[in-house]
């Protein structure tokens, strides 16, 4: 195995420096514990480091002896390398997920952030951009510091990183954006608290992030996966004027989004998930989200207030707690007669086809806001039929999925999701979403657009026009992991940074701090 100073490649690095914890050169981020230090840090991590590797590498030779099949032509030596390939790959992921944890574990030094120093970020000046994390996602805070988006909010000096919902519907999440911003007590709307069988009112807020937010104080968002969507369903409520107390509210709150690998048109993936192709609304009754709603209602249950604040689903306000809802209230919880997923108050709904549908049907692209969004894709054609365009330039955890999309046909005995459908249209995808989604709205009615190759051609930028790109890359290549991305996430984020204050305003440019 070659040290990563000689050229070695991602996986061979990744390996080394699991197998060969105490060499040196592959960093030291990724060396073995010191015996000179206590257990409490390096060593926590390097056991789990070891246990995510055992556990991860069955899933990967089941998975290898799957792909076998596909190979049935080939020699026996063949699907060995195949073997030992996802093997070193379950070592790479062991690696990066360890390389995460190190972050939580690492000593921080403690800082105070006083009122007049937020006041001083936000008062005058650029307007902030904040930054909205997709499902499973989270903010700053959790995660012990961990960096949803990689640590691009350090590029520029006015933005913000809202903890939302990371299983909670667009509705709610949407709500609880507006309150993070401007202050005060969540209100999900006393019409759909009913409907949806929850607490009216959530978080309070104290302090709001940005209480200056109107019209002459507008923001721009940046909505990675599903925050995109979110950013699209506040910024109608807006417009509707659906916050009570605030009267004065309108879509010309929001200058600009931009989507990255946004969830604009929903996927098809959430079929293979386990929701059902016939409405989009329930879930199979044996299938990956079934584990995934178990394991969300015990952790919420037994409620461990250590742990929920390290990370949180979001589901607080249908008081899921042992203490609100006792031993028959989880027996209830289990079974789905009550709850998020017995209402469907909750994000897989709404990331399929048909639920985007709903959705969007009610949404609008606003004339005075700059849009733009990155749709991204790991699969290519090879005579006429998709597959997947990289095996190790895809991330482990997803380039099963991205073969079993590229691979989708919608149930022949079930109606199409709407009128139009083909299959081949959403073949093309990032592991988690069709790259036919991200690019714009377009189901139920196609929105503005335009395909930018050449960011010159584009300039200057019009408002309520949709600009996209379409990138090679997976759908968690710009979050979590910079390193995976390499020079291309300061590519991505600088151009985003630059186009909100450069490019996007509605009177005179923005002058910089730095500038005169």
């Amino acid at each position: 195995m070659l040290p990563c100073s000689a050229g070695a490649s991602y996986i061979e690095c990744r390996t080394t420096a699991l197998l060969h914890p105490n060499r040196s050169d592959h960093g030291p981020i990724l060396n073995g514990p010191s015996p000179n230090i206590t257990f409490s840090r390096q060593w926590v991590v390097w056991i789990l480091n070891s246990t995510i590797n055992l556990m991860l590498r069955p899933m990967w030779v089941m998975q290898s002896e799957r792909f076998s099949l596909l190979w049935e032509g080939q020699k026996k030596g063949k699907e060995g390398s195949a073997a030992l390939a996802f093997e070193e790959e379950s070592t790479a992921v062991a690696s990066d997920l360890s390389q995460s944890l190190y972050e939580c574990f690492r000593p921080r030094t403690q800082i105070v952030v006083r009122e007049e120093d937020c006041k001083a970020l936000n008062g005058d000046g650029l307007p902030p951009i904040v930054l909205v994390h997709g499902i499973f996602g989270f903010g700053k805070g959790r995660l012990g510091g961990l960096s949803y988006f990689a640590g691009a909010e350090k590029k520029d000096e006015r933005v913000l990183v809202p903890d939302l919902g990371s299983l909670t519907s667009i509705h709610d999440r949407a709500r609880e954006l507006f309150y993070y911003l401007k202050g005060g007590r969540v209100d999900y709307g006393e019409e759909h608290s009913k409907n949806y069988g929850h607490s009216q009112f959530g978080k309070v807020y104290e302090q709001g992030h940005y209480p200056e937010w109107d019209e002459n104080h507008p923001i721009h968002f940046v909505g990675h996966s599903a925050g995109a969507q979110v950013v699209r369903v506040l910024q109608q409520m807006l417009a509707d004027k659906t916050f009570g107390g605030y009267d004065n509210t309108s879509e010309n709150w929001v200058l600009s989004l931009t989507s990255l690998s946004g969830a604009l048109n929903g996927t098809t993936r959430t079929f293979l998930d386990g929701m059902q192709p016939e409405d989009g609304r329930l879930m199979k009754p044996v299938c990956l989200l079934q584990l995934c709603r178990l394991g969300v209602i015990v952790y919420d249950w037994i409620d461990i207030p250590w742990l929920k604040n390290y990370y949180n689903f979001g589901f607080d306000h249908f008081n899921l707690t042992w203490k609100k809802a006792g031993l028959w209230g989880l027996v209830d919880y289990l079974l789905g007669n009550i709850g998020p997923f017995a209402s469907g108050d909750w994000i897989l709904p709404d990331l399929t086809i048909q639920g985007s549908m709903q959705l969007n049907s009610k949404l609008s692209t606003f004339p005075n806001t700059y849009y733009f969004s990155y749709a991204t894709k790991r699969t290519c054609k090879i005579m006429r039929v998709t597959v997947p365009s990289s095996i190790l330039g895809t991330h482990p955890l997803l380039f099963i999925r991205v073969l079993q999309m590229s691979q989708w046909r919608h149930p022949p005995d079930v109606s199409p999701p709407f009128k139009g459908y083909r299959d081949e249209d959403w073949h093309d995808n990032d592991g988690a979403l069709n790259t036919i989604s991200m690019t714009h709205p377009r189901i139920p009615t196609e929105h503005p657009s335009h395909l930018v190759v050449d960011d010159l051609e584009c300039q200057p930028l019009q408002p309520g026009i949709w600009y996209y790109k379409i990138l090679e890359g997976d759908h968690i290549l710009f979050i979590v992991n910079r390193e995976r991305a390499g020079v291309q996430f300061d590519l991505i984020y600088d151009g985003i940074f630059q186009r909100c204050r450069k490019h996007a305003f509605r009177s005179t440019p923005q002058t910089l701090p730095n500038q005169s």
